[in-house]
């Protein structure tokens, strides 16, 4: 379906056109904590399995290793390049971890999200999905406080870059990606609200997908997903790939951007609301993408392999839901936070941004 008079709606709820006020800072110094998973070295438990269409992108006996972990929800993995590790979430656990090679898990950051105590209004108090926003600061939806902060790596200090469109609250801002341009694109569904979309301190009337502008405008891109969910650009940035993790419209769409970032096309690439249906575990979630384009999406099953069209190139099971996935290392490591555990498995392909 076109939507031929969308980039003019989005100029019409764009908000804040003019300079933002000076943003808030808080800092929060965390030291890591005792290793929470000690690696054996080429001792890694191997878990599920690797369905292959094209074998030009992973192999289908390329083991899935368990890193370890007891999380109660692992979300938004990040390579930092810079170090050489893996950070990650648990949304629910209000904590951000870290993976190195040799080292295992450690505590990177706690409190993620909101400190204690946990406020009446969320269910899930800590940060949910990471992303780059420079070698030295990364991009953080935020649950419990209801914003998208920029964090510093080094020193853990936090800057609010959005809390609010229109004046009213976000209901729980989930993912974002960052353009070579400096829009933030984000998500934000209400699954950090107490009673989602029931609940009473949701202020804004939908689910919506949104830009944050380098000067600190932010348009409405999308309101008519049930549960925006992980938000991807294509390699030459003109395509913007959203999940909808909606049980009963469970799918992924793809917009395609003008010169200003906005949205003038918008259409469903693949629909698995009978893959959830059928009981194949996990939702469309989070996602990761290879230097060709094709989508690593989780969702119903694990990692779906996708074409930039969305078909179906390969599944990467681990055996449970898979919430989001990133690559690391040299590019050709795929990272995954697997429910409770954190897992990672070989690809031929390259992950974009190695």
């Amino acid at each position: 379906m076109r939507i031929v008079a969308l980039s003019f709606v989005a100029l019409v709820l764009c908000s804040g056109c003019g300079p933002k006020e000076k943003a808030s800072d808080t800092s929060l110094n965390t030291p890591e904590s005792q290793v929470t998973t000690k690696p054996v070295k080429n001792a890694y438990e191997t878990v599920g399995s690797v369905e292959v269409i094209d074998d030009s992108l992973i192999s289908d006996d390329a083991n899935i290793q368990k890193l370890g972990g007891s999380f109660m929800w692992s979300e938004g993995p990040v390579w930092i390049k810079d170090g050489n590790y893996l950070l990650f979430t648990d949304v629910p656990g209000n904590t951000i971890y870290k993976y190195r090679e040799n080292e295992g898990i450690t505590t990177w950051m706690t409190p993620s999200g909101h400190s204690d105590p946990k406020p009446s209004y969320t269910s899930s108090q800590g940060a949910n999905g990471l992303y780059p926003f420079d070698e030295a600061h990364l991009i953080v939806p935020d649950h419990g406080n209801r914003t998208l902060y920029k964090l510093n790596i080094e020193t853990q200090e936090k800057t609010v870059l959005a809390e609010r469109f229109e004046s009213k609250r976000f209901n729980s801002p989930n993912d974002a990606v960052k353009s070579k341009s400096g829009i933030i694109y984000f998500t934000d569904p209400p699954y950090g609200l107490e009673k989602q979309d029931d609940s009473e301190a949701k202020e804004l009337p939908y689910n919506g997908v949104y830009a944050l502008y380098p000067d600190g405008a932010i348009a409405l891109l999308e309101n008519k997903l049930t549960r925006p969910n992980g938000i991807i650009l294509s390699p030459d940035e003109q395509t913007l790939y959203v999940a909808n993790s909606d049980p009963e419209d469970a799918k992924w769409m793809a917009y395609s951007l003008d010169e200003n970032g906005m949205p003038d096309d918008r259409r469903e690439i693949l629909n698995v609301t009978a893959d959830v249906k059928a009981g194949e575990p996990g939702l469309p979630d989070g996602m990761a993408i290879d230097t060709e384009g094709n989508l690593y999406a989780t969702g119903p099953g694990g990692v779906l392999i996708l074409s930039p069209e969305g078909k179906r190139l390969g599944l990467i099971r681990t055996g449970t839901a898979i919430a989001n996935c990133a690559f690391g290392d040299d590019g050709h490591t795929l990272y995954m936070t697997s429910h409770t555990f954190l897992a990672r498995v070989k690809t031929k392909a390259r992950g974009l941004h190695f």
